[in-house]
Parts: structure tokens; sequence; C-alpha cells
């Protein structure tokens, strides 16, 4: 029907049609090989939104004749996965393989809800295929997480967004009926963000409002005026969840508190994971204030203890203080590119020796090669400090942190002068 998505009409039914992650699924590729070996144990997608998980897990469940269960978990709850794994138990006769349970942002599953989920696992009723947009050492319980092997998805390239527009308008059942003239990618491919769906999206929208619905023209500026007369709403299911987030922390860290305040409110109303909110609100307190405002950091983490503890609605309230004490907050990322450098230089010089004095002699063995040995100990010094030097001989002298302009970090920088001769210049 041509009222079907594109990108639903579209989608891949085997692994050969399934474009991109080809160091997944590509000829020869880990996940492939285990798919085609017909032997297949739980894991866990983690990956950006558009990029084939769900595809990927349906593909699979058709590749191997597996009974296919699907729950997500924005509205699914432990009565839905107990359900499900009771059908799942009575599919499963002697030799026949284990039904597939996918389970859409498994992140969103509470603790109890996961719980509930290892016995199934455990016993092999079910092999579970998680997907999810975060970090799941964050958000998947380690009986759940050590069950589970986990495979990164990335998002599509510019290769792999060609070959998709291709197979649109040359494939699709009612597209390559229309005559498609393609002056530019740029914009279509820059909107998508490296995600299918919604270059999918941005095609279908393209063409429904073309002037000639069978002649459609793509250039840069058609693209870009199209997307910029239909916005949008945020979509809690992942289309716009990179680009609000996005604008949202650049609004804190613009110091921006009614931008910021905004755009909270837009994945509020979209219904987006408030944890997702309060940890990036966390990341931001140390990224982008750091020590202009050490206890920014402070009362990030509270947010995201109360967040936990009391939920929505009324989590929208903490949420906004923590948003507006953090958009006003002076700003530095001095302790961010301080980690950074430091990071840089341990790459480039890999593994320098701990210099002699700073390492430990709990035996006469360490003592006699002199592990130890001129350590000065800064408490017996006035001040509690001693001009030592505690790089490795072929760094010494670098300075990684260099104090933020703001006035916290004015007196870092004055104390710092005050020891370091490094500091003064």
């Amino acid at each position: 029907m041509e009222n079907t998505p594109l990108a639903e009409r579209l989608r891949p039914k085997t692994l050969d049609e399934y474009i991109g992650q080809k160091h997944l699924v590509g000829k020869g590729a880990v996940l492939r090989n285990m798919i085609e070996s017909d032997n297949i144990s739980s894991f866990i997608l983690w990956g950006p939104p558009g990029v084939g998980k769900t595809t990927l897990a349906q593909i699979i469940a058709n590749k191997q004749n597996r009974s296919f269960f699907s729950l997500s978990a924005i509205n699914s709850g432990v009565k839905d996965i107990r359900e499900v794994i009771e059908s799942a138990k009575k599919q499963k006769f002697f030799s026949s393989p284990s039904p597939i349970l996918f389970i859409d942002e498994i992140h969103r599953f509470s603790k109890s809800q996961q719980d509930s989920l290892l016995g199934a696992v455990e016993k092999g009723i079910v092999v579970l295929i998680g997907a999810t947009t975060e970090n799941p050492s964050f958000e998947v319980i380690n009986p759940l997480l050590s069950r589970s092997q986990v495979y990164v998805l990335k998002s599509l390239d510019k290769e792999d967004l060609e070959i998709l527009l291709n197979r649109a308008i040359k494939e699709d059942i009612y597209l390559k009926n229309k005559q498609f003239d393609i002056e530019e990618t740029e914009a279509l491919f820059r909107f998508s963000g490296g995600d299918a769906r919604k270059l999918l999206n941005i095609l279908d929208l393209v063409i429904s409002v073309s002037d000639d619905p069978d002649h459609i023209i793509i250039n840069n500026e058609s693209v870009t005026r199209i997307l910029q007369e239909n916005i949008a709403i945020y979509d809690k299911n992942g289309e716009q969840h990179y680009d609000i987030i996005s604008a949202f922390i650049k609004s804190v860290r613009g110091s921006d508190p009614n931008a910021a305040v905004y755009w909270l409110a837009r994945m509020i109303e979209g219904g987006e994971d408030p944890l997702f909110i309060a940890r990036r609100l966390v990341i931001l307190s140390s990224e982008d204030i750091g020590m202009a405002n050490p206890n920014a950091l402070l009362l990030s983490n509270a947010c995201f203890e109360a967040i936990n503890k009391i939920g929505m609605p009324e989590g929208r309230i903490i949420l906004a203080e923590t948003t507006v004490y953090l958009a006003t907050s002076p700003k530095s990322n001095a302790s961010y590119m301080a980690i950074e450098n430091a990071i840089a230089a341990v790459k480039e010089t890999g593994d320098l020796p701990v210099p002699l004095h700073l390492r430990n002699a709990p035996t006469k063995l360490m003592k006699e090669l002199d592990y130890a040995k001129n350590y000065k100990y800064a408490h017996s010094y006035q001040g509690n400090f001693v001009n030592q030097e505690f790089l490795p001989e072929q760094i010494a002298g670098t300075k990684f942190y260099q104090p933020g302009n703001n006035s916290k970090e004015a007196e870092i920088l004055k104390n710092l002068k005050n020891l370091w001769d490094k500091y003064k210049y």
C-alpha cells in the first residue's frame, strides 16, 4: 500500500539486503557467522536510532526460522514479559530452536522488569535481543549483561546512505515509476544524520510536497526549505532524539536559561526518558562548568538521584531547577581539556616508567633498587608543599591543566603560580 511509510516498504528481509554495519554482518564478520551457523545466543544491539537494530533482529528470526516476539520497553511491563515467556515455553519442543524475544529500548526497563527476564534467558527459553541507544553498561543490570554479548552499531556513512537512496528510487514499487532529478544530496544526507529511517522519511516528505509528484527534483535548497516549513515535533522513539538534546546542551553551555528550559520542555513533552536528561546534566556539569563552579556537579548528581526516586511528572521541576542553575553558572572546560591533553600525551608517548622516587618500596629489594628514594613528603614542608617532579622524565614540566577564565579558576591559577614555575609566564 502506498500509504505505508517508505521506510517500512524498504525494510530489508535478508542480510544481503541489509545496509551498513559491515563490521558485524559483512562477509566473514562475527555476527553474520553466528547467524549463518544457526547458533545464536542472547545479545544487545547498542547504537543510534535508524541504523537497523529492529530489522536485524527480524532478519535473524527469519533466517533461523525462529518464532519472534517483540516488546517495547516504553509500554510493556512485567506482566507482558511473563506472558511472552509463557508463550515461548509452549512453542519450544524438544530440539526446536528457542524463540527470539526482541526488546526495543531495553534501557527503559526498570530493574524489576529486567530481573523478570533472567530466568528465561538462563534456561534458554528465549534468546534475548535487546536494542538500546544508551550505553548498556549503565542501563542493563549486570546479571543480564553478563549473559549477553554487546554489539555496537554505527550511524550510516555517506556510502551507505547513497546505496539506500538509490535502492529507494529504483526498487520501491511506487517510486520506481517516478522521475528523479537528484542534483545534490549534501542537505539530504546531512539532515538524515546517518539515520536510515530519517533519510527515507525526508524523501517521503520531499515527494509529498513536490509540485509535480511524478517528477521529483532534489537539491540542497529544496530539501532545506521543505524541512524548515515542516518542522516535526520531538519523536520519543528517536527521530529527533539527538537533535533536541544537542540544542539543549548547547543552550546550557551558552548560558541561555530561556532556551535551555525550552528545549527541556520539548523533551519532556515528547516523552524523553528523564534519566537520560539527568545523565546529560551530570556530564555537562563537569565538561562545561567544571572548576568554575564545582557545586554544579553536586547539584546535577543530586538531580539524577532525585529523578530516580521520584520520577515524573514532579521530576520536571527538579530538572528545570538544575538546568537553570547550570545555564546561569560560570563556564569552564579546563578539566575536560586537561584529561583530553593527558590522554593525547599517553597515546603519543606510550607507557612511560613511573619515576623511582614515586614508587612504593614494600620490600628490601625494592629499597635496594632505589624505589621511593628521594621522595619528599609534602606535609613535612612549610605550606604542605615541596617542589618536586611527579611526571615521567620524558614529559617533565608538561602542563595539561590550564585554569579557565573565571573567578574561581583565577584563584586556582594564582595559587599554582605561587607554587609552580611552569605556571609563571
